[in-house]
């Protein structure tokens, strides 16, 4: 039987697995779904018309035979740092290509470095193909095109509202870990806050860097040798962050870990339809070279969570077909710098020649 085409998306039952699997039945794609619970799957596999499966990533067998019968895996179930590695080892038991959307510095880093790996099973493992990173690993490609001998990147987020349950929880994990940036090459802990300012369209808005998937993937990218990711500041973010490393260390302990993930759990599982459909993204990106010249762009997109839903099923789709690179990828060395325009609602526009 033949694999060609045939997508697995694990992790369909949450907020952006269901608005993934709903969004491949409007297209007319029938992707197998897949969770850890049949009392999940089973309803909204039967829903939508689609055939699924339910089994745990420590059950190897299921694992592999699931795997075995499509081409590629998009894999939502997070958070990744936990479900991350035995996908990818299943992947490359079965030479089955691995996508997920991961935002995680460390899932991308450890998976780079599976590249070898990887290519000799003739599997392609490209992560953060959604919202994190498609479009700010396609605009720090971009600058670097303009600018070849760029040294310095600087990506700036604005205009996020809502998230859902699994990116709080990823978010409530990172509390502990601190501000990671790269320097001359290698991914560094911040001392202390770096804050910034810059214009998203409508005046200067501050912004405060943050552990962003692109301080990973920009990199891989580009080999801009100094990068940083800053967000748009929110009073609940510079209060997150500017926490002090004792309070921060005691949010990290298993037990606080575990009461604020069931605080998440009461919360509403994600943006609703009307606010997806207003909502949008603004994306900056700042190259600068040895010699001081800079060059700016930004990338206006969709709410975040419905281009997770596009560029992850695009993506799927494209690789399921064929176009794989075995390996290590990330979106723009995959599909090029250009690739996020070609999505409706995006548009890019150069701030200085």
């Amino acid at each position: 039987m033949s694999r060609t085409g045939k997508i697995l998306i694990y992790g369909a039952t949450g907020y952006t697995g269901k608005l993934t699997a709903r969004t491949a039945k409007a297209q007319g794609l029938k992707p197998i779904l897949a969770g850890r619970s049949a009392d999940k799957v089973k309803p909204l596999a039967e829903e939508l018309g689609l055939e699924w499966r339910a089994f745990d990533l420590a059950d190897k067998a299921n694992l592999d035979a699931a795997l075995g019968e499509v081409a590629t895996v998009l894999h939502i179930a997070g958070p990744f740092s936990a479900t991350s590695k035995p996908m990818a080892d299943a992947c490359i038991r079965t030479k089955t290509h691995y996508l997920d959307i991961t935002g995680e510095i460390a899932v991308f880093e450890s998976l780079a470095k599976r590249d070898a790996e990887a290519k000799a099973a003739g599997v392609m493992l490209l992560p953060g193909v959604g919202f994190d990173v498609v479009p700010s690993d396609c605009l720090a490609a971009h600058i670097k095109r303009r600018l070849p001998d760029a040294e310095d990147l600087k990506i700036y987020i604005g205009g996020l509202s809502g998230v859902s349950r699994g990116t709080a929880k990823t978010m409530v994990e990172g509390v502990a870990k601190g501000t990671s940036v790269r320097r001359d090459g290698d991914i560094e802990l911040l001392e202390g806050q770096n804050e910034d300012l810059i214009d998203f369209g409508t005046g200067p808005k501050p912004t405060i860097a943050i552990s962003w998937g692109d301080v990973s993937t920009a990199y891989h990218s580009t080999k801009i040798p100094n990068i940083e990711v800053h967000f748009e500041m929110t009073p609940e973010m510079k209060g997150m962050l500017k926490m002090p490393t004792l309070v921060k260390a005691f949010l990290g302990l298993p037990f606080m870990q575990s009461f604020l993930k069931r605080q998440i759990d009461k919360r509403p599982e994600g943006p609703t339809d009307d606010e997806r459909k207003r909502g949008h993204a603004i994306l900056i990106g700042v190259g600068r070279n040895a010699k001081g010249d800079t060059v700016r762009a930004r990338l206006r997109t969709p709410e975040g969570y419905s281009l997770t839903a596009l560029t992850g099923l695009d993506i799927a789709k494209r690789v399921a077909n064929g176009e794989a690179k075995p390996g290590f990828q990330t979106p723009s060395l995959a599909f090029g710098a250009d690739y996020v325009t070609t999505f409706e609602g995006v548009t890019r526009e150069d701030l200085n020649n």
